[in-house]
């Protein structure tokens, strides 16, 4: 046996005995390496740092892959920290925090905290426990106290949240639609069915977001997004509810900005341009639901 599957199996093995529920891990040992090498770095930070912003800007510049975690014909716990795409940027930022301010530096603990962001209630239970849509994403972490999703208060009499003044009511069916779209479901009729169940569990359910329309307004007019909030791009697309995902930064320029892992930029990268000037290039997006990290 090469020493390299023998650690692997010793580590999963570890990861097992310190109680996270997936049936095996998928990484790399450069993986591991940046983790910890990570993991220190944040450690040193002074406590005004914004960690969700200082892990954010310290993966600037990895490359943009779809389907990171598409890579097991069963579903594993995938560490991937050479390829990232919109997801799995913001569940390696928030894994590397939650260890953070736990005060580890192993690799096995950041592990864990991906685990438990990554599926329902915090439990690898097949390719179904996944959360896949974002409002699944949203009510796991918000129900374990790892996130809180920003609503808004009330301004007036009319109820309006500002800015969180546009409202969805969710239609979520695209996967159970197109199963063909994702390999393990093509031919599991049961995790099919779990699918099916989980969209039928959030249809109908009406969450609250800011229009694009109002994104270009000054930080104190939209003093309700942070530095380092999660923003999720609400869609118009049928049968999802979010299409892509980033990390809010205000730039120099007083405008709200995204930090992402682009498909058009191929990497990971603070766009240059605002955020309101991004999404009018994109016109199935009408605005963001805000999400931070607790």
């Amino acid at each position: 046996m090469k020493k390299s599957t023998l650690k692997h199996l010793v580590f999963t093995l570890i990861v097992l005995l310190q109680g996270t529920a997936a049936n095996a891990l998928t990484y790399q040992k450069a993986d591991s390496v940046r983790v910890v090498e990570l993991l220190k770095k944040g450690m040193k930070q002074p406590a005004s740092e914004n960690l969700m912003l200082f892990y954010a800007n310290e993966l600037k510049g990895l490359p943009y892959v779809g389907k990171t975690l598409e890579v097991n014909p069963k579903e594993e716990l995938a560490v991937n920290l050479r390829e990232l795409d919109c997801t799995t940027l913001v569940e390696n930022v928030v894994a590397l925090v939650m260890t953070t301010q736990k005060g580890s530096q192993r690799f096995s603990d950041f592990c864990r905290n991906l685990e438990r962001i990554r599926y329902r209630e915090g439990r690898l239970n097949g390719y179904a426990s996944r959360n896949h849509y974002f409002s699944e994403w949203i009510e796991s972490n918000g129900n374990q106290g790892i996130t809180q999703e920003i609503k808004g208060k009330v301004e007036d009499s009319r109820g309006a949240y500002y800015p969180f003044i546009e409202a969805q009511t969710l239609d979520i069916t695209y996967m159970s639609k197109h199963p063909n779209s994702y390999p393990m479901l093509r031919d599991d009729a049961k995790a099919l069915k779990q699918i099916k169940a989980n969209e039928q569990r959030l249809c109908g359910r009406t969450v609250r977001y800011i229009p694009r329309r109002l994104l270009g307004r000054s930080r104190k007019d939209l003093s309700a997004v942070h530095d380092g909030d999660i923003l999720a791009i609400v869609t118009k697309k049928a049968g999802l509810d979010v299409s892509h995902l980033g990390i809010a930064v205000w730039g120099r320029d007083g405008k709200l900005h995204l930090l992402n892992a682009s498909q058009i930029h191929k990497r990971v990268v603070l766009e240059p341009m605002t955020l309101e000037e991004y999404m009018k290039k994109h016109p199935s997006q009408l605005g963001v639901r805000v999400v931070r990290k607790l």
